[in-house]
């Protein structure tokens, strides 16, 4: 009895944390996140204690999530950024900047670039 006791303890230990695991994965990006990260106002800044959350537009702008929910967090945010500063016309991606006029243009060059778009950002 013990034996199968001990067992299904270890398994009941490895189960949560796998699911602790998948919950805690960042989502997957396309290519295209990689160039837009560029004139995205937050990113990750990695301290001793673990992540956090900063902005490159305002220096008082610091969140410390739970480890768990730091990238949900952070996609969160970027998405909110992304339904303001981000538009789409011609195949082209046009980032704007607070004030609304255009800061840059990216080419869509390929289908997933495109979906990306649509699920992440919204647009």
């Amino acid at each position: 009895m013990q034996k199968y006791l001990f067992m299904a303890i270890g398994l009941g230990l490895i189960l949560m944390s796998v699911i602790a695991f998948q919950e805690g994965k960042p989502t997957s990006k396309a290519p295209i996140y990689k160039e837009l990260q560029k004139y995205s106002p937050y990113y990750l800044d990695k301290r001793f204690g673990g992540l956090q959350i900063m902005s490159k537009e305002d220096k008082n702008f610091k969140e410390k999530p739970k480890n768990i929910e730091v990238f949900h967090r952070l996609d969160y945010l970027e998405k909110s950024w992304g339904e303001k500063h981000l538009k789409i016309v011609e195949n082209q991606l046009i980032i704007l900047d607070n004030n609304g006029s255009n800061l840059t243009t990216i080419p869509i060059k390929s289908q997933e670039d495109s979906n990306f778009l649509h699920t992440f950002y919204g647009i």
